[in-house]
């Protein structure tokens, strides 16, 4: 899906979502996507300030018989529409009420008030080794008014498709780098002067201070207006104190609930139909591990999504809260001020919900706790720090002991990486003798029917070519799963009835059940053209 139909997705999202809040509030929706651009405008009957303030543009104009209309917007006070209503009855005029998207009022407003600011150029991302770019981009944030700055950057790092703002102090001046396909890119420096506006925005946004000497973590919204369209990007800040200054990470999580959708992910029929059947199952323990940044939470989000159901009562528990889903629970955990997932998890079981989603199970007190919920009737998904499925059952008989209850509550692990995609400029090559031994050694015993037609005699791997488009030749990031079926081979190991309880052993029995290891999984994407070698080799 290209960046232009994921836009129309979103709107369409909005769209519905507006038609949905305008039957509840008992007003008339109106879809302005064919209009917004060449409806006539009505200048001088309400003041742009007000138009601004209260969410409000007039409509139609009464004249003779013809009534007064205005669009509204689900921020329109109530208040307001109930005060101009009686104002009007007492002129012996109507007046009627619209409702329309934030996306369509924001298109219209552009219109009444179009921006008077400077259009700066759009950031590049440079290439190892060029100044000249990182030059250039530093002397257009030179450009860009100290109070614009901030906004500028995070619009731009969204365009850029960028999960990370990394702002560093270094001896003389700031650099800022932003994280691009899952690769740290240097972007640009800019002067003391600027960095402190900056962090001066960034402190009252995500209620963090500029004073103190210790971590901080906090967290913002903002939304993005691009092509007629808006949406919302929440960004988790993370601050720490170094030698020349405080630094900052802002981690954009631009989520888009039309996209959180296991049919996205590339799993194949098997995966599919393996997922299904146990998050369908109405009890279990469902982990995910892998890093940060390996798209642990899109999985999880996709699941949940798959389980959204009216018959359904989904809670979530997370630390912050990434994006609201419609028709689900979410309840943010301070960890940092003396919330525990553990304590969290316990109070909502009271509320008796059929699915529970924990961000992430950091200590034994909340791993109990989810394992005891999940064999009490609730399906429980979290995520777990572990480099394999396999590792992930070591890690946890660390963490809580050997525990028969873990072993017939936990059904699936999934680890997870992202490898680069690469872009249509890719050219084939044939592989070199070691690489091919590798790739052959790598993938012995993989039954042809998950290789998928390829051909392990003639081996072609492909390379990535830049072009101005895709200045690194790669475009976009792809899902690397392994999938862990427990199975009463593993369960065996878990209750300790296997002498010799290491990730080596687990992985086999697993293998032997079928399962293809992060490696196998990334070799075969190579070999099938959408990623490199040396990608898989640098991720997995």
């Amino acid at each position: 899906m290209n960046e232009n139909e994921i836009q129309l997705k979103r709107r369409e999202n909005e769209e519905n979502a507006t038609a949905e809040r305008a039957r509840i509030l008992g007003l008339p929706y109106l879809d302005m996507r064919e209009y917004e651009k060449t409806l006539p405008l009505i200048p001088d009957l309400l003041p742009i300030s007000e138009m601004h303030q209260n969410f409000i543009i007039p409509l139609q104009r009464g004249e003779g018989e013809t009534n007064y209309q205005f669009m509204v917007t689900s921020q329109t006070p109530r208040s307001l529409i109930q005060k101009m209503r009686r104002e009007y009855a007492d002129d012996g005029e109507r007046v009627d009420f619209f409702l329309i998207s934030n996306s369509a009022y924001q298109v219209l407003m552009l219109r009444y008030d179009p921006p008077k600011e400077v259009k700066y150029d759009d950031i590049k991302i440079a290439g190892e080794g060029d100044s000249e770019t990182i030059a250039s981009v530093s002397q257009t944030l030179a450009r860009v008014s100290p109070e614009k700055v901030f906004d500028f950057l995070i619009d731009q790092a969204d365009k850029l498709g960028a999960s990370d703002i990394h702002i560093e102090n270094l001896r003389n001046e700031i650099r800022i780098r932003m994280r691009v396909d899952g690769l740290l890119h240097p972007v640009a420096t800019i002067d003391k002067d600027k960095y402190r506006i900056f962090m001066g925005e960034l402190s009252s946004r995500a209620n963090v201070s500029t004073a103190t000497n210790k971590p901080q973590s906090g967290h913002m919204q903002k939304d993005i207006h691009r092509d007629g369209v808006t949406h919302l990007v929440n960004i988790r800040v993370e601050t720490i104190p170094t030698m020349y200054g405080q630094d900052a990470v802002l981690r954009l999580f631009n989520f888009d609930e039309s996209l959180l959708n296991l049919d996205l992910l590339g799993l194949s029929e098997e995966e599919r139909k393996e997922i299904d059947e146990i998050i369908t199952h109405p009890r279990g323990l469902v982990l995910m591990v892998g890093p940060t940044g390996s798209g642990k939470s899109t999985t999880l989000y996709s699941m949940l999504n798959a389980l959204n159901t009216s018959d359904k009562k989904i809670i979530t528990l997370e630390d912050p809260i990434e994006y609201g889903i419609t028709g689900i629970s979410q309840i943010p955990i301070n960890t940092g001020e003396g919330g525990s997932f553990a304590e969290g998890l316990r109070s909502v079981l009271r509320l008796d919900p059929d699915v529970v989603m924990v961000g992430e199970i950091r200590d034994a007190d909340t791993a109990k706790t989810a394992i005891q919920a999940s064999i009490t009737g609730h399906l429980v998904l979290s995520t777990f720090h572990a480099n394999s499925a396999s590792a992930a059952f070591s890690r946890m008989i660390d963490l809580i002991g050997t525990n028969p209850i873990f072993s017939s509550s936990i059904r699936l692990v999934i680890a997870q990486r992202l490898v680069r995609k690469l872009a249509d400029s890719k050219q084939e090559r044939l592989a070199t003798e070691a690489e091919a031994k590798y790739i052959r050694e790598v993938l012995a015993g993989v039954p042809e029917s998950r290789l998928r037609g390829v051909d392990l005699n003639n081996i072609v791997l492909y390379e990535a070519v830049p072009t101005e488009e895709s200045p690194f030749g790669y475009e976009g990031r792809t899902v690397v799963m392994e999938q862990l079926v427990v199975s009463e081979e593993i369960q065996a190991f878990i209750r300790g009835e296997v002498a010799d309880i290491n990730t080596n052993a687990i992985e086999k029995a697993a293998r032997d059940k079928g399962m293809l290891t992060l490696e196998q999984k990334g070799v075969i994407l190579a070999l099938k053209g959408e990623t490199t070698l040396e990608e898989v080799s640098r991720v997995i």
